[in-house]
């Protein structure tokens, strides 16, 4: 898969905010942390976030950075200018890198592919490195300790490794071999195997999973769901006019694994969004996703034809799902989808007032209450759990003006 074309303390409510133009944060390469949306000029920022996004380095807490890989692109390892694809992307707004040796590449390609891949990490590494979470995707894991030896100090680039097949014996193997590096790399293990689909074993191989998962819980980033995998056990490829959740099969595995690995008492991971397959236009059978309204409003119908014409209406839509089901960020296999993921996950001032009610000093003793947008309940001990995960994503994707809504961001950033 992955065919790359291929602060302020936030228990502060923003309506006691100063939300004038503060001075424009300086973000230059020589910054050894992530910052979304620095792509964006910074009268842009200005203009749509009253809290920007914060700076994320490499010590930041593990929750922090798995949330902040977002839209994660996948290349193949094959790729021959790898070393300037990665960091033309992160100037673009990349900030987490796939590094593909598995079902992207062809079975007679691997050792070429891992060669290419240690020249050209090699070669990035005595370019100075980057700020973006690297990953390479292995398929077995003898290829892990090869691979970390044969990079030699070019590991320093490296953030981890994505696991593929997961499951509790093929994943200890992975961690076994991990383990003995010494190198103190993350992990993203990705779930997609037979035994997770089929419905009389899913319950064992996921509680497996979690088990094996919680016994290295320090290692492991973020878990990732492979839908391609999980489509292929049943014959099954939704079309890009359809939702992974329409795949009523699918989307149950899907359900089961945020339930059992994405649980918010402490003992759950942040759970990512399965890969949109598409990026280009084609005839439609069905009425376009993005309703004219929104874009007619701001002015900007150019916009809404040129997301359509990139078949990004399917992509938005799965995102607003995603979140919806529990997951966060997203695999894609195009730049062109990097923008449209960000401009999802920037949390907007209500959902930021909502969140930073919930978990004030005058919520520690629960109850109920009327949101000041008064439109909904705020609940404070149902409700604080997703307060606590909003203010953590506010802190990476920044939180929008009011007014401010995702055609705006979107508009910012253009489709592709």
């Amino acid at each position: 898969m992955g065919v790359d074309h291929v602060p302020d303390s936030v228990s502060t409510p923003l309506s006691t905010v100063h939300l004038g133009h503060a001075a424009d944060p300086v973000i230059s390469a020589s910054v050894r942390g992530m910052r979304h949306f620095a792509h964006l000029s910074g009268a842009d920022r200005r203009r749509l976030f009253a809290r920007e996004p914060e700076e994320i380095g490499r010590s930041a807490e593990r929750d922090l950075r798995a949330v902040a890989l977002g839209a994660t692109l996948y290349s193949p390892a094959t790729r021959p200018t790898l070393d300037a694809d990665i960091a033309r992307r992160a100037a673009g707004g990349v900030l987490s890198h796939v590094l593909c040796l598995e079902d992207s590449v062809a079975d007679d390609q691997v050792e070429a592919a891992e060669r290419n891949l240690v020249t050209q990490l090699q070669s990035y590494a005595d370019g100075g490195g980057g700020d973006s979470q690297l990953f390479i995707r292995v398929r077995v894991p003898d290829q892990i300790p090869d691979l970390i030896s044969r990079l030699g100090s070019a590991t320093a680039v490296l953030t981890g490794f994505v696991l593929p097949k997961f499951t509790a014996a093929t994943g200890r193997k992975y961690l076994d071999a991990l383990d003995g590096s010494g190198t103190g790399l993350s992990v993203m293990p990705v779930i997609e195997s037979p035994e997770v689909v089929y419905q009389e074993s899913r319950t064992q191989a996921l509680r497996g999973i979690a088990h094996l998962l919680a016994d290295h819980r320090e290692q492991v980033l973020a878990v990732r769901i492979g839908a391609t995998d999980l489509c292929a056990v049943l014959g099954l490829r939704r079309d890009r006019e359809l939702s992974i959740y329409d795949l009523h099969p699918v989307a149950s595995v899907i359900s089961d694994i945020v339930s059992m690995l994405g649980r918010a008492d402490g003992t759950g991971f942040v759970i990512t969004g399965p890969v949109w397959e598409y990026f280009s236009a084609h005839p439609r059978l069905f009425k376009p996703q993005l309703r004219t309204t929104p874009f007619a409003e701001q002015e900007v119908l150019r916009l809404r034809s040129d997301l359509l014409a990139d078949d990004l209406d399917g992509l938005i839509r799965e995102i607003v799902l995603d979140k919806a089901n529990g997951m966060i960020g997203k695999t894609v296999i195009h730049p062109s989808h990097v923008h449209a993921v960000h401009a999802l996950l920037a949390v907007t001032a209500e959902e930021y007032d909502d969140a930073s009610d919930l978990v004030g000093e005058d919520a520690v003793h629960g109850g109920v209450r009327r949101s000041q947008y008064g439109n909904k309940m705020n609940e404070v001990k149902p409700h604080r759990a997703w307060a606590h995960r909003t203010l953590l994503r506010s802190r990476v994707f920044g939180v929008t003006r009011p007014g401010v809504g995702i055609v705006d961001l979107l508009d910012a950033g253009g489709p592709g």
